[in-house]
């Protein structure tokens, strides 16, 4: 298990929006977490999207990115194409582009850590074909 922690949206979006059931958890989580933390444009993109209801929050958004509380990692040609190998593969949950981004990126990193409100999906998808991955944080 390596130590980068994957962010995927429901997670930042319950970061940053107070209105959201589980943002005292996420806030309590990344406050002890110590790691290295990384995420991907398309999850940028859909959190700001998701984040524009919320006031300030697109700019909120991006100053937690901005500020250091993660780091973007872009995606390169051979990211995307192993991207469209995963929407076929999973297009039956379906898998979004979000989500096919931060398997690629654990497939990358070696890690297995993600943090999201999706366990369902992520219960269910394999970086490099078998590896399952470690959601945090832990459902209680």
């Amino acid at each position: 298990m390596a130590g980068e922690l994957l962010l995927d949206t429901g997670a930042l979006v319950s970061l940053l929006d107070r209105s959201q059931s589980r943002h005292q958890e996420f806030a309590q989580f990344f406050a002890a977490w110590t790691g290295p933390v990384v995420s991907t444009e398309a999850v940028l993109t859909e959190s700001t999207h998701l984040l524009g209801r919320v006031h300030g929050g697109r700019s909120a958004c991006l100053e937690f990115f901005l500020a250091g509380g993660a780091t973007l990692i872009p995606s390169s040609l051979a990211a995307l194409r192993r991207c469209q190998e995963l929407l076929d593969r999973y297009a039956d949950l379906p898998m979004d582009f979000a989500d096919a981004s931060l398997v690629v990126l654990a497939e990358e990193l070696g890690t297995d850590l993600v943090c999201t409100t999706d366990l369902r999906d992520f219960h269910i998808y394999r970086a490099g074909g078998d590896r399952s991955f470690q959601v945090l944080p832990q459902a209680l």
